[in-house]
């Protein structure tokens, strides 16, 4: 009597299901993580508790004698962002550069590093040759390293909000209301999107070479680093979060058939 092995032929939807769930193992399972969402939730505490502590203290230029005065933070909602319309999304200052926006810079190192991991393993060749396509891998990394960087910008909220209460800074919320600092979040987090695709871009074509994905993905960051106080102000509304969900999508599916086509045209190691 003759057997027949029959192989059961999975769908793009079960295929992708089975990556997201290695892929969400491996995140909770990785040090690097951890690290960075503690990171990501120290920073706003040393910055407004330090910032705080040197503020009013001058400092004078010993070639030109020109003094310049320790600026700090007026208000804890100055490390979540910037009110529309103010000038800060084009400046250089210490408000406008250390507050929220730099975890897209953390949400960089993760996605790389979480990337680069496979190629350097040998675990990505190994995927794609017995289990599961380009455009699961490519997906599954894009999902993931959203879900992270979406920790990562909750973890600094929570962080600045212990900081703020440290330092002794204001709560007052001025003209803003509650329901402005959650449309603020929610654009940020539907932001991360563009910023994850862009990575997930980035690190495919260089694979296993960590530095060069890291150096890579922190310049484009750099590049976009100024449009995010106007995408994403304090006093956002409906239509921040709205244009940053429909531009996270779209950058997301169109950036990652570019990954896919890369991971396609590419040798694999």
């Amino acid at each position: 009597m003759e057997s027949t092995v029959k192989f059961e032929h999975k769908s793009f939807g079960q295929k992708l299901k089975t990556m997201l769930a290695v892929d969400c193992r491996r995140m909770r399972q990785s040090p690097i993580f951890y690290i960075l969402v503690g990171a990501a939730f120290l920073i706003p505490v040393l910055i407004l508790v330090m910032t705080t502590m040197m503020e009013g203290t001058v400092s004078t230029d010993p070639t030109t004698g020109v003094e310049t005065v320790m600026e700090g933070f007026t208000s804890v909602w100055q490390s979540i962002g910037s009110v529309g319309g103010e000038s800060s999304g084009m400046s250089m200052d210490l408000v406008s550069m250390c507050n929220i926006n730099m975890m897209y810079f953390l949400a960089a190192v993760f996605v790389c590093t979480f990337v680069a991991d496979d190629f350097r393993s040998g675990y990505a060749k190994n995927l794609f040759t017995v289990r599961a396509g380009k455009v699961d891998y490519v997906v599954s990394k894009t999902v993931v390293g959203f879900i992270g960087g979406a920790v990562m910008l909750i973890a600094y909220f929570a962080g600045a909000m212990l900081g703020g209460a440290i330092a002794g800074l204001p709560f007052d919320l001025g003209t803003l209301t509650v329901g402005n600092i959650v449309m603020c979040m929610l654009a940020k987090v539907f932001l991360m999107l563009v910023f994850v695709a862009i990575f997930v871009l980035v690190s495919v074509a260089t694979k296993q070479r960590l530095w060069a994905s890291i150096v890579g993905s922190l310049g484009a960051s750099m590049l976009l680093f100024t449009m995010i106080p106007m995408i994403t102000p304090l006093n956002a509304t409906i239509m921040n979060v709205i244009l940053c969900l429909v531009g996270g999508g779209l950058f997301g599916i169109g950036l990652g058939a570019v990954s896919n086509l890369v991971l396609g045209k590419t040798s694999l190691v």
